[in-house]
């Protein structure tokens, strides 16, 4: 795709180093209850969605930290993934549609267990050094959706008080920064932002002009 993305890139890696911060702070106050460490890869199970804006950086990191055979496995591992996904959330919106509460749907799709197609050997990240926000942040006290959230494996106690980072504020600025792409795409696609997509799928798509709804006479002008 032929349009500078950097400006919003590092609009976006600005956001990761504040969530990276937040959770920094809380594991050296809190060294026993964060138990992040090498190897555990509870958060690289879990089912999560991506902005557009980080799901455009992942994929271009990903394209460009690979290539030929590597790059065509890991492919193939994202489809299967997201097939998984995919019959996973049409099974909740089955359930929705027959009346079963949005809540009750949360957690049953929360407590299913993917495994992320960028998971290596060893139970170690392929694209560490790129990886989602969430995945930079699991290991800490959040709130989300108003409700309060931790990784199981933690050492926090239910029901005591620790510095929470509010995942809400996290996913409106991140909504904003796409928000400002698409409109100086001037993408037909006038929604698009508000799209969320699985890990998975933000891999194996092609972000390409027609993808991002971009008309041919806007291509001409963005190219001069």
């Amino acid at each position: 795709m032929k349009i500078d993305l950097m400006p919003y890139f590092k609009k976006y890696e600005a956001l990761v180093s504040k969530a990276e911060s937040v959770f920094e702070q809380v594991k050296k106050k809190y060294p026993e209850e964060v138990n992040c460490k090498e190897g555990c890869a509870d958060c690289c199970h879990a089912m999560f969605d991506l902005t557009l804006i980080e799901a455009l950086y992942v994929n271009y990191r990903f394209n460009e930290m690979f290539n030929g055979k590597e790059k065509s496995d890991l492919l193939e591992k994202a489809n299967k993934t997201d097939r998984k996904i995919y019959k996973i959330k049409k099974e909740a919106y089955k359930s929705l549609q027959a009346g079963k509460k949005e809540d009750a749907i949360i957690e049953d799709v929360g407590q299913q267990r993917i495994r992320c197609a960028m998971l290596g050997g060893e139970n170690l990240c392929e694209m560490y050094s790129f990886r989602p926000i969430a995945c930079r942040v699991y290991g800490i006290p959040q709130a989300i959706g108003g409700k309060g959230r931790t990784c199981g494996l933690s050492g926090f106690k239910p029901g005591a008080s620790y510095p929470t980072l509010n995942h809400d504020i996290l996913h409106d600025q991140l909504i904003a920064i796409s928000s400002e792409l698409v409109q100086a795409l001037r993408s037909k696609h006038i929604r698009m932002a508000e799209v969320l997509v699985p890990l998975s799928m933000a891999l194996i798509t092609d972000y390409n002009e027609e993808y991002m709804g971009i008309s041919s006479e806007e291509k001409d002008e963005k190219n001069r």
